[in-house]
């Protein structure tokens, strides 16, 4: 994976605060900001997949076994018996 150099400015308390943080994971701040920004990555990109597959669900809708005609009436349904 090609990479390239990226310069951010934070605030100071979250920057001593996030240096902390790396040391008591045994990381490296940069390790730290990686892996936090491929997590949030990979869920907007996993919830926007996951989305669309649902969609087209609904879309085709799903095979229930009754080819699309239902053999029984509402009220018959839902009679108490």
């Amino acid at each position: 994976m090609e990479k390239q150099n990226l310069t951010i400015s934070l605030p100071k308390a979250l920057l001593k605060k996030a240096k902390a943080l790396a040391a008591k994971r045994e990381t490296s701040l940069n390790q730290l900001i990686r892996r936090t920004l491929e997590e949030e990555v990979g869920e907007a990109t996993g919830y926007g997949k996951a989305r669309d597959r649902q969609l087209r669900l609904l879309d085709h809708g799903l095979n229930m076994g009754s080819r699309g005609h239902v053999s029984a009436t509402r009220e018959e349904l839902h009679a108490r018996r």
